[in-house]
């Protein structure tokens, strides 16, 4: 049968194309290793650019139906290694015979990462030492990485609590992220982070699904001078319950309640691991109602040991809560918080660090008891209400003069005396108040 010239064009330039695939296939061949020498290969190169060893169970590759790299059982050599299951790498053909990093693919399974043994890693990457003897023979395509999941991946904090996480990313031009998701699987309700890019600005939509409610809205990346980052974000939380978001976390919580308010998000950095260390949020919330865990402030006057291991129910809760992250953990800030219900109002301000609290308070009751400051001290388990040394002596005086309402007085007298000319109290334990005969 004769071939029209059409035809003789499809038939020859599938067979040129076949013979391309076929020498590309050979090259790539000769131009990678063995089992054996990745494995040792890759394992010299983490430690020449770390300066910490890394073991490799195994390590193997194909060339068909597609590029692949599968390494297995790696581990890093420290007191408590950093271990990975799996690692897959799905390279592009076309790029390797052109000597450029562009893969579709890299999918991490089975991860256990340690804090304190990520934290060695800060500081010690040397740049050019990762490709070792290649250097400067390979260059990075415009999106070196198209896809990033991570499946069971357990971050193991300072408090050697182990959360697992999944992610799934999907990345534009400059590492920017396309759209991603990061979620805690086999937690309920759902507790996950979606963000989408919107055009090809640098801004993303922000949703989040936490403590049965949604916590959405809009995030931005600015470059800064010399090549700083900032990001900035508003959102709204919307019915979130305090209760199911804090055991997402596998922590207990110290108030109950559902919450609205606003977050605005904040961060400057060199690279997406500085905008993480050093993030700061601001979120203004109202709870309505609300449940305060671990004592009974109606209690509280006269007798603070009474107080201890009950709750107090509360109409209304609403402040403002910061969080910032430090060397030490996250540090939470919560501002101008106020408390109402049948029975008392109240107004202070704390702080939390690894769960343990610092704050101070004043308590109005409505059988006559006006402005009584407290000191908030121990953690969120076994939180502790006393008076401080200046407040409790002023107590002992406004007693002394006027049952009731006196004792507010002199202890409010007493806790400003003590804030003009200081106190030791930071150095001691408070005293507590002693249950008062006078009412």
């Amino acid at each position: 049968m004769k071939l029209t010239r059409a035809r003789r064009w499809v038939i020859g330039s599938v067979i040129t194309l076949l013979l391309l695939l076929g020498s590309g296939a050979w090259f790539a061949w000769r131009l990678l290793p063995s089992d054996e020498a990745l494995a040792a290969r890759i394992g010299e190169g983490f430690e020449r650019a770390s300066g910490i060893g890394l073991r490799v169970g195994s390590a193997s590759w194909s060339l068909r139906p597609s590029p692949v790299v599968v390494l297995r059982d790696l581990a890093t050599e420290q007191p408590r290694a950093i271990t990975v299951r799996r690692v897959v790498l799905r390279p592009r053909l076309a790029a390797l015979l052109r000597r450029t990093i562009a893969i579709d693919a890299v999918e991490v399974e089975g991860a256990v990462l340690p804090r304190a043994s990520v934290r060695a890693f800060r500081g010690r990457w040397k740049k050019g030492e990762l490709s070792g003897e290649m250097a400067g023979a390979w260059k990075p395509a415009d999106i070196p990485i198209e896809r990033l999941r991570l499946d069971d991946i357990v971050w193991i904090n300072r408090q050697d609590i182990a959360l697992a996480y999944d992610a799934d990313v999907r990345f534009a031009p400059g590492w920017r992220p396309r759209e991603a998701e990061l979620r805690r699987p086999g937690v309920s309700p759902t507790t996950r982070l979606r963000v989408v890019r919107e055009g090809e600005e640098d801004r993303w939509r922000v949703e989040v699904d936490a403590g049965g409610g949604t916590w959405n809205g809009q995030a931005e990346l600015h470059t800064l001078d010399q090549g700083r980052l900032r990001l900035t974000a508003q959102l709204e939380p919307r019915g979130i319950d305090v209760g199911d978001l804090v055991s997402a976390f596998r922590r207990h919580q110290a108030v109950e309640g559902r919450f609205d308010g606003r977050t605005e998000v904040r961060s400057e950095g060199e690279d997406f691991g500085d905008l993480m260390r050093h993030l700061n949020t601001r979120t203004r919330f109202a709870m309505q109602p609300a449940t305060i865990k671990g004592f009974d402030l109606s209690k509280v006057v006269g007798a603070p040991n009474a107080a201890r291991g009950g709750q107090t129910v509360l109409d209304e809760l609403t402040g403002t809560v910061e969080t910032q992250n430090t060397e030490d953990g996250i540090l939470l800030r919560y501002i101008g918080l106020q408390a109402r219900s049948g029975v008392l109002t109240a107004s202070g301000s704390a702080s939390v660090l690894n769960r343990r609290l610092d704050g101070e308070m004043a308590i109005d009751l409505v059988d006559g008891m006006v402005g009584v400051p407290l000191k908030l001290a121990g953690t969120l388990d076994n939180p502790q209400l006393s008076m401080t040394g200046g407040a409790l002596a002023g107590a002992a005086v406004g007693t002394a003069v006027l049952p009731g309402v006196g004792t507010a007085i002199g202890a409010r007298v007493g806790q400003q005396v003590e804030k003009l000319f200081g106190s030791d109290d930071e150095k001691t334990k408070p005293r507590r108040l002693a249950p008062s005969k006078a009412r």
